[in-house]
């Protein structure tokens, strides 16, 4: 039973970063608004919306207490993306950072 709300939580947490990602992608050109802007702007919103439905159905199983600082998982996300996609450097500092957003996940959930 703990997989599956691990599993929702993960994917929530994906779709929030996604979301955030094409945001960044909305404003390559500054913040002119062109089909560029829109489509990516658009793409954002649902992977941010369906993020959010998918948090609201968690939040009607399982406390607040838990689900909330769960979202913090998005961030490793966003490590991760930022990194494939967007070529970022990833500093011994954010490896660290992810690595207690992980560890403390693990405490909550355990």
């Amino acid at each position: 039973m703990i997989i599956k709300w691990v599993v929702l939580v993960a994917i929530f947490t994906l779709c929030g970063a996604i979301g955030g990602y094409f945001f960044k992608q909305a404003t390559n050109d500054g913040f002119q608004v062109n089909k560029y802007f829109i489509k990516h702007l658009t793409i954002g919103a649902f992977f941010y919306g369906i993020g959010a439905i998918l948090n609201i159905v968690t939040l009607m199983f399982l406390p607040y207490t838990i689900v909330f600082p769960l979202t913090s998982i998005t961030y490793v996300w966003t490590l991760l993306i930022s990194y494939y996609f967007l070529n970022e450097i990833i500093t011994v500092k954010k490896v660290i950072g992810v690595t207690f957003i992980i560890a403390g996940s693990f405490l909550l959930i355990l």
